[in-house]
């Protein structure tokens, strides 16, 4: 009996890390079907979203979009204010762009479409460190010289049609996995 409770204590002790893994999410930027022009209806649509969420280490942000008709590009904070173009930082065009958050601080996305910026197709996120800090990443290189930056984008994945504007981490099949082998433990210690 007590081989069982140990089981079983194991088990849930499994779920219980499993869940806290769910915690991370995949934001569809905007929450719309594409990363555009925003409306006249709604022309802060970006900076209205972005200021909805949380964004936290481990978070990723999918921008969609026709790849022959635009891009993303990540650049810094003067490029943002005065939309510039020119020397982004990371310049992603194939309608799929996945980008990971792996370090804690400020991060300025623009159409790379020449004119799309100025129609407020921008977007700035604040990434909190966990001190709870948006703390800015170490000083931008000088733009005349050849910046090194490191690469945060992810891969791309293929998403399914009708994607939800945030989704866990953890995958589906993951869960059913973890369940799965849960049962089995219990079924192994009922043996």
């Amino acid at each position: 009996m007590a081989n069982l409770r140990n089981h079983l204590f194991c088990a849930f002790q499994f779920l219980l890390l499993l869940e806290t893994k769910v915690l991370c999410y995949q934001y569809k930027v905007g929450d719309l079907d594409a990363w555009g022009i925003p409306t006249s209806a709604n022309p802060q649509v970006y900076a209205k979203w972005s200021k909805l969420h949380s964004f936290k280490l481990g978070d990723s942000l999918l921008f969609l979009y026709p790849p022959s008709q635009d891009s993303v590009i990540q650049v810094t904070e003067q490029s943002y204010n005065t939309c510039n173009l020119k020397d982004p930082i990371l310049y992603m065009n194939n309608g799929d762009t996945l980008f990971n958050i792996t370090k804690p601080g400020e991060y300025f996305f623009t159409s790379g479409t020449p004119g799309h910026c100025e129609k407020k197709q921008k977007l700035y996120i604040a990434v909190l460190s966990g001190n709870g800090s948006a703390s800015a990443p170490s000083a931008l290189p000088d733009t005349a010289s050849s910046p090194s930056y490191p690469t945060v984008f992810g891969s791309i994945p293929q998403p399914p049609s009708s994607l939800p504007s945030s989704s866990p981490c953890l995958s589906f099949s993951t869960f059913i996995t973890a369940v799965v082998a849960a049962a089995w433990v219990i079924f192994n210690a009922l043996m």
